[in-house]
């Protein structure tokens, strides 16, 4: 009867161990979804041809690693770019945007404010 008994204890005491972890892994997963904010960031395109090449400016800004998404569709001949806080740098975004040309195409980018 004792062996059953302490069974039962370590299975409870198991669960308790398990549900904590639990509750610590979501806690520490909300913590890092509210310190780790977003901003975006509202680009305005220019250069020849630019609208038709959106595909090499979006597979250029998802270079960085703190680029969580790019909307092409809100605004015509614009993107707004959400970037995780202290990661990217509006400099590096125009920069990357004005980088991106091919043979007869370029384009330009400058922060709408």
């Amino acid at each position: 009867m004792k062996w059953n008994m302490d069974m039962k204890i370590q299975g409870a005491f198991m669960k308790c161990i398990v549900l904590c972890g639990c509750l610590i892994g979501f806690t520490c997963l909300a913590t890092r979804s509210v310190m780790a904010g977003e901003h975006k960031v509202t680009l305005m395109f220019g250069g020849k041809f630019c609208e038709a090449y959106l595909g090499d400016v979006e597979t250029a800004l998802k270079k960085y690693h703190g680029v969580k998404g790019i909307d092409f569709k809100s605004m015509k001949g614009h993107a707004i770019v959400t970037v995780e806080d202290g990661t990217v740098k509006t400099g590096q975004l125009i920069d990357t945007v004005n980088g991106v040309k091919g043979e007869g195409w370029h384009c330009t980018a400058q922060v709408m404010r």
